[in-house]
């Protein structure tokens, strides 16, 4: 995805860095880009929800450049969000793969944050409209429910046999591996035709949203939504994180954090 959009922005350097899980770290990246000169630099978080990482770690991440760096100047981006280009990039694919008015099953990674759980759902409805689903659910692969065996079982229940599913991520790994376990799991046991659709990918018809975005941190205008976030009024178990300043929670810098979270890694 970095080489496709360093393609479409002639003369700008792109590189890439990671939150967690997988090196290079995203604060050496930014390090290595001043160190090479750089005098402005846009932190783009590629995530597709505005949840707690857009939220929070990506602003630390550049709160701590800042400091490092006083001269530099980053700029935050905002998460690429909900999009007719991604949705026309999903809903084409369900529809190539067959599950044009299948009932459809959307996973998504779930997260603690309820306005992007709620932007999750708004996916899965804008693409039953673009294929033609005449049932639609959403469901999520961790941290909030329904997890994918639960919705799942909803179209048995309902009699289908035969249904899509799709993946509102941006790569594979371990979550996609885990729900497509799940899925041929329930397909073997309900005898139910599963249509896979797949997940969005490295596609170029996805890097006009990532430089829309680009330019928008250049301008100074990012925009995470914030209408329903838990940083701005209570939510019945979150009332915690009311009015907690942007830049809170933890940037995955180095190898203290990896060292934290997951032990021996």
């Amino acid at each position: 995805m970095a080489a496709l959009v360093g393609a479409a922005l002639p003369g700008v350097a792109v590189d890439v860095g990671f939150l967690e899980m997988s090196e290079p770290a995203a604060g050496p990246v930014l390090d290595g880009l001043a160190s090479a000169g750089c005098h402005r630099v846009v932190v783009l978080p590629l995530v597709l929800l505005g949840a707690g990482h857009a939220k929070s770690d990506v602003p630390a991440l550049v709160l701590e450049g800042r400091a490092r760096h006083p001269g530099l100047h980053v700029h935050f981006g905002s998460p690429l969000g909900i999009s007719r280009d991604l949705v026309e990039v999903l809903g084409g694919a369900i529809v190539g793969a067959g599950g044009s008015g299948l009932p459809l099953l959307l996973v998504a990674r779930g997260t603690s944050d309820p306005d992007a759980n709620g932007d999750a759902h708004k996916v899965t409805r804008l693409l039953g409209e673009w294929s033609g689903a005449p049932f639609v659910l959403t469901a999520f692969t961790g941290v909030t429910g329904p997890r994918v065996a639960q919705g799942l079982e909803v179209f048995a229940r309902l009699g289908y046999d035969r249904m899509a599913v799709a993946f509102w991520f941006l790569c594979t790994g371990v979550l996609v591996e885990r729900a497509r376990a799940d899925i041929a799991a329930f397909s073997i046991a309900t005898g139910m035709d599963v249509v896979d659709a797949g997940y969005l990918g490295p596609d170029p018809r996805l890097v006009p949203a990532i430089v829309e975005r680009y330019r928008e941190a250049v301008r100074g205008v990012p925009a995470v939504n914030c209408d329903l976030c838990a940083y701005r009024a209570p939510w019945p178990g979150r009332e915690g994180r009311l009015g907690q300043p942007i830049g809170v929670g933890h940037s995955h810098l180095a190898a203290e954090h990896r060292e934290h979270h997951h032990p021996g890694a």
